[in-house]
């Protein structure tokens, strides 16, 4: 007899106001490799590029690359089944999964510990194997143990929002009291704050919404500035602070980046962790843009170390998996404080 599992399943790409996520009843995965494990999944969280990816908005950069597919990429869960080679967990250990679910191992990239690079790298729930589902399998080798202590819907987030968020603050070589723009508080910008937070940064929030406002103020950051237009924006920030020594982007638009290059002086630098368009720039103002998205398998460690310290808080909103689309929608609308996490509940 066939087993079965329930997912939201994306068949078509579509506005999320028409709900294309269907719940269905689909064959349960199955361990196909020696070293996998199967995962019960207690906690998925909703990162703003699913959204993407369902309505269509990055057909050009290949994702998804096929339909149908289940979303879902910042994933936790207990192990329920192991391959007869796995030596690195056991039955009943909790594990997380992050978009990097595997890569080849062989490449320059892999062998230079930058397997996130890797031209073969499988990313999670961009074919049949995401989050919003009751099950998924991984390679033991891209699963990290999360301890008990850390809740599920707590960890969640951290395997996209944490490490997006730890790698670009990491990028940017964050030093003490430096003025850092964090442009894009929701989900992986409410990480990126603490992060700087860690490394004594004076941050600066940018973000268009008061609810974000508001959550950038709760972690106690040197300066919250709503944007409503460029030149409003730059006006006041040179009026209350100067000019910014660094900048991270997390806003997908182009105006936001060109904002965040003039928002920094001279020979600064502006990290860009999402899909956007650079628009040009003065080269002679020396200034360096770099890109970043995820990080390698160490850095995902590091980022539940902090966690496990107590150095980093995830604030998230629990809602049932069946709700994917209106979730969605809510983020779209930007009325999700920070992260939202999806719990099997399909009832």
């Amino acid at each position: 007899m066939v087993e079965k599992m329930k997912a939201m399943v994306l068949s078509k790409l579509g506005p999320i106001e028409n709900n294309p996520l269907k719940l269905k009843s689909i064959t349960k995965h199955r361990l196909q490799d020696t070293h996998e494990l199967l995962v019960k999944i207690e906690a998925c969280g909703v990162c703003r590029s699913q959204l993407h990816g369902i309505e269509g908005d990055w057909k050009k950069y290949n994702i998804p690359p096929k339909l149908p597919t289940i979303p879902g990429h910042e994933i936790v869960g207990k192990v329920v089944e192991v391959g007869k080679d796995v030596r690195k967990f056991k039955i009943g250990q909790k594990i997380g999964i992050s978009p990097l679910r595997n890569s080849c191992m062989n490449c320059m990239y892999c062998v230079a510990g930058k397997e996130h690079l890797c031209e073969s790298a499988d990313i999670t729930g961009e074919s049949l194997m995401g989050g919003y589902a009751e099950y998924i399998t991984v390679n033991e080798d891209f699963a990290t143990l999360v301890p008990d202590k850390i809740n599920s819907e707590q960890a969640a987030p951290l395997f996209c929002a944490g490490i997006t968020a730890y790698k670009a603050v990491k990028a940017t070589g964050p030093k003490p009291n430096t003025l850092l723009g964090i442009f894009g508080i929701g989900g992986v910008g409410h990480m990126a704050i603490q992060f700087a937070t860690i490394n004594k940064c004076k941050v600066v929030a940018v973000t268009r919404s008061q609810i974000h406002i508001n959550t950038a103020k709760k972690l106690n950051v040197h300066n919250a500035i709503q944007y409503r237009s460029q030149s409003s924006f730059i006006k006041e920030l040179k009026t209350t602070e100067g000019l910014l020594d660094d900048a991270i982007v997390f806003a997908p638009s182009r105006k936001i980046v060109d904002t965040a290059i003039k928002s920094v002086k001279r020979g600064g630098s502006i990290t860009i962790g999402t899909f956007v368009n650079i628009p040009d720039f003065n080269v002679a103002e020396e200034k360096t843009i770099r890109g970043t998205l995820i990080g390698n398998r160490n850095d995902m460690k590091d980022v539940i170390k902090i966690a496990e310290l107590g150095n980093i808080t995830t604030i998230v909103e629990k809602y049932p998996m069946s709700k994917a689309n209106e979730v969605l929608l809510k983020l779209k609308r930007s009325q999700i404080q920070a992260r939202a996490v999806l719990i099997p509940n399909y009832s």
